[in-house]
């Protein structure tokens, strides 16, 4: 099993959205950065543990824990013209862009990123990282462990 950190903008969807939806699911859309592409299309497997983190909002952090749900399949958003995350140059028998699907598994307390900064066990906790902007990034075990212990 792997551990994930996955950002949201809490204005796309957040995690009290996510509650709401059928199965508390969530297709993981709209990724277009080739390395967090390849980590949902390489990496991911069914059942890896996810930190649901709140970006680009007034207090970013963690908010909530989920699971992989489904493998990488396509995604949708490449294909349609109208849509703001459309590419062109995809194809269904080409897709470029793929994504998991992701269903909640507990709503968390705020663990604000100033928060995560405070601790030294979290010094190499890739978010926390100079010029980090990847929306996923691998989690280590032990980081993992950290954080819920701090829940």
């Amino acid at each position: 099993m792997r551990y994930w950190l996955m950002k949201s903008e809490p204005s796309d969807v957040s995690v009290d959205d996510l509650a709401a939806m059928p199965g508390q699911t969530v297709a993981w859309y709209g990724v277009r950065n080739y390395q967090a592409r390849n980590f949902m299309r390489d990496q991911m497997r069914v059942g890896d543990q996810v930190f649901f983190y709140h970006s680009s909002c007034k207090e970013p952090g963690i908010v909530g824990i989920a699971r992989v749900a489904t493998p990488a399949y396509p995604d949708a958003t490449q294909f349609d013209p109208a849509n703001k995350y459309h590419d062109p140059k995809a194809t269904p028998e080409t897709p470029r862009w793929f994504n998991v699907d992701v269903q909640l598994v507990r709503k968390t307390r705020l663990v604000s990123i100033r928060e995560l900064r405070s601790y030294p066990e979290l010094a190499s906790l890739r978010i926390l990282q100079k010029g980090s902007r990847l929306s996923i990034t691998p989690v280590d075990p032990a980081e993992w462990k950290f954080i819920l212990g701090i829940l």
